[in-house]
Parts: C-alpha cells; structure tokens; sequence
C-alpha cells in the first residue's frame, strides 16, 4: 500500500462501530437484540417478522431509527435511549492503535450514526474520548443517517472538512460511496468488497495507518 496515497491527507474521518474496533467483540449484537425488541413492541409482530421488518428499514435507509419515525411515528430520543442500554465492559483498548491514530498528521474526527451518549461511552472506553479533534453522531446530522448524502453534506460542512484533503474508514462498503464521490480517500476495514468506491481494503486498521505514519 503505497503511503504517497495519503500524503495529501491531513483530515482523518472515521466511522466508530465495528472500525476504531472489530466486530468480535458482539458489542453490536446486544444492540440488535434490543431493536428487535423495540420492534416486536411498536409493531406488535413477532419476533422474525419484526427482525425482518427492521431489517429491511436498515437496507433501505440506513438506519432502523428512519424506518420507525417514517412508519410508526416513533420518537427517537425513545428509541435511542432503549436499544443503547448495553454493556459496554466487552470493549477492550487497544493502545497500540490509539498512539498511531495519535501520530496522524492533521485533524481527526469520528463520524458515527450511533446516538451522541452511546458514541461517548464507547469512545471513554477504548479509551479514545480526547483523541479526536471532534465526534459528529446522529444528532449532529439531523438523525440523518449514513449513507445518505445529507448526512454527509451537513457533518462535512459543520467540520470543515476539505473531501481533496480527506481520508475515510469505514466497515460498511455502502458508507464510503459519497465519500469516494465527492474526492475523498475511502477504506474499508474489517471487510472485503469488489466495490468501485473503495481504495484500500484492511482486516487490521493498527496495521493500516501504522504504514502511514512509519517513516
């Protein structure tokens, strides 16, 4: 992996869940449970229809919390609340991967569709929480989630960021297509995809950036 593509970079964006840690962990897990709780709750389906039905709210758009406001009215401060009260002790940090994302040069910032609170207890327990120069959750973005271009427009435009200048790490193929779009450096990690929008393929982030920043 060549590092002189990103010798332009000098703004670091990156997704939280499932990139600034891998999956194995089943953090996420314990929150899909919830949801399908919610689900089976505000729909009164069971269980697999109501999985189904979240499911595909998620596939359409991007996020099951857009499919419940559109649909069922649901209030979003309720439902974040509900299916994010997790426990958190399964996140281990990984020091290794803090000092690098440390030595980057530039701004860093995340930009999760996770509600601001749950973004904010993830990130104090990988013991990230005062390494980014800023976090943008799904309030930030108007509970716009990724991959729609708004959420983008609006994060983007609220930090500043020069897409020429930028750089983003992703888990999820779709979420790196506005970003590749607009002129930006896109990276998938934890994942493989034959998708025109992406740059790099990683299974390691640690090892990724530790490339970059190594003379």
């Amino acid at each position: 992996m060549p590092k002189s593509q990103f010798s332009h970079v000098s703004e670091w964006v990156f997704d939280m869940d499932h990139t600034l840690y891998p999956p194995h962990n089943k953090l996420f897990d314990q929150i899909e449970i919830l949801m399908a709780d919610y689900f089976v709750k505000v729909t009164g389906l069971q269980k697999p229809e109501a999985d189904k039905l979240r499911q595909s709210y998620w596939d359409k758009y991007g996020a099951s919390l857009t499919g419940l406001m559109h649909h069922h009215d649901v209030d979003p401060a309720d439902f974040l609340r509900d299916v994010h009260d997790i426990d958190f002790s399964v996140l281990d940090p990984d020091h290794g991967l803090n000092d690098i994302i440390r030595d980057l040069p530039g701004r860093k910032i995340v930009f999760t569709n996770a509600p601001r609170e749950y973004a904010e207890q993830t990130l104090d327990r990988l013991h990230m929480q005062d390494m980014f120069d800023a976090v943008y959750a799904l309030e930030d973005a108007d509970l716009i989630p990724k991959p729609n271009q708004a959420a983008y427009d609006i994060v983007l435009n609220k930090a500043g960021i020069d897409p020429a200048r930028a750089a983003m790490f992703e888990d999820s193929p779709q979420n790196l297509r506005v970003p590749h779009d607009i002129g930006m450096r896109t990276v998938l990690v934890h994942g493989k995809s034959r998708d025109i929008h992406i740059h790099q393929h990683t299974p390691n982030l640690s090892n990724f950036l530790n490339q970059l920043v190594t003379e």
